[in-house]
């Protein structure tokens, strides 16, 4: 009777991972990553407000928040940001980002969850962030990895990811309440045709938009995130619909390119303005070599060069959490 029961609770484990797998990205265990005070949390974000760094990511059930002063010690909030009970989803909270709008004098959360995208606010960068409508932002149809991006004359256009062939990058604009998209609007941006963004499953995510001296960067992730070529490249455009033209040099974070032996599948990150007005890029790296959950989060340099080129280097800060 015990051999049935241990073959039993093996096929059950069995049978979660793999539904993990097909969901695309699997949840992320904090607890076991906090045992050794690495900073928990996958597809991460950081948020500068008033003094103190946010970070937000990918976790097992609802969303935690860390503050810092120093980027190096982090504290875990006292609650959750976002719990499910105040989203329309209830399982696979992933990438969560949060941008403080003041115009609207509140913070508000994108996120996935069942695979949808989702929009949620808050008086405060701790939450707790609330679905005032739950519903996702397209109700129709699986989507993840969202990134806000407001252009100099207002205009919100909303980067997301969908599965039209593989993992896609769109982009829409998005009606003023940052509830909507203007469907009409939507418009491809990058999908995995390069040979380093097809080592495994044809995969870009995890988008992020910046504009510099009129120029438009696209920051991307490719590649299924349990390789361990995951990694990081980008393109630049003239308008935030494109068209997008891939820097020739890319992938610019991967691993062993001026990081350490020991981070690997290193991606979906996001660059962040410093106290000091310079940029940072916090992304995640699997637990280890042989392991991928886990995963935990690095931040490197971001810069922008003379000749307008994107470089991600330096010494990789390991966070951790203090309390």
């Amino acid at each position: 009777m015990r051999t049935k029961w241990i073959l039993l609770i093996g096929l059950v484990c069995c049978l979660s991972m793999a539904a993990h797998a097909e969901t695309g990205k699997a949840q992320q265990p904090a607890a076991a990553a906090a045992q050794e005070d690495r900073l928990p949390i996958a597809d991460p974000y950081v948020m500068l407000h008033k003094g103190t760094y946010y970070a937000y990511g990918t976790s097992t059930d609802g969303f935690e928040v860390y503050k810092s002063k120093d980027l190096k010690r982090w504290k875990r909030g006292k609650q959750l940001a976002l719990s499910p009970k105040d989203s329309w989803g209830k399982k696979w909270f992933w990438a969560p980002e949060v941008y403080y709008i003041k115009s609207k004098k509140k913070f508000y959360m994108f996120y996935s969850v069942e695979e949808h995208i989702c929009v949620a606010t808050s008086d405060s960068p701790e939450g707790p962030f609330v679905q005032d409508i739950k519903k996702p932002i397209l109700e129709e149809e699986k989507c993840i990895d969202t990134n806000l991006f407001i252009d100099d004359d207002g205009t919100p256009y909303l980067y997301f990811v969908r599965f039209t062939d593989g993992n896609v990058i769109w982009v829409a604009e998005m009606t003023p309440d940052l509830k909507h998209i203007k469907q009409e609007t939507l418009k491809q941006c990058v999908k995995a045709e390069e040979p380093w963004e097809l080592k495994l499953p044809k995969v870009t995510e995890g988008p992020s938009v910046i504009k510099k001296d009129g120029t438009y960067y696209l920051i991307y992730s490719a590649n299924g995130y349990t390789s361990q070529d995951y990694a990081v490249g980008y393109a630049t455009a003239s308008s935030p619909y494109g068209p997008w033209k891939r820097y020739s040099g890319n992938p610019i974070l991967h691993r062993g390119k001026d990081l350490p032996a020991d981070l690997v599948g290193v991606g979906h990150g996001a660059p962040f303005r410093c106290k000091d007005g310079s940029y940072k890029y916090i992304f995640h790296a699997h637990w280890s070599t042989e392991k991928v959950h886990p995963r935990t989060s690095y931040i490197c340099d971001f810069n922008f060069m003379p000749d307008g080129k994107i470089t991600i280097s330096g010494e990789p800060l390991r966070p951790v959490v203090t309390e």
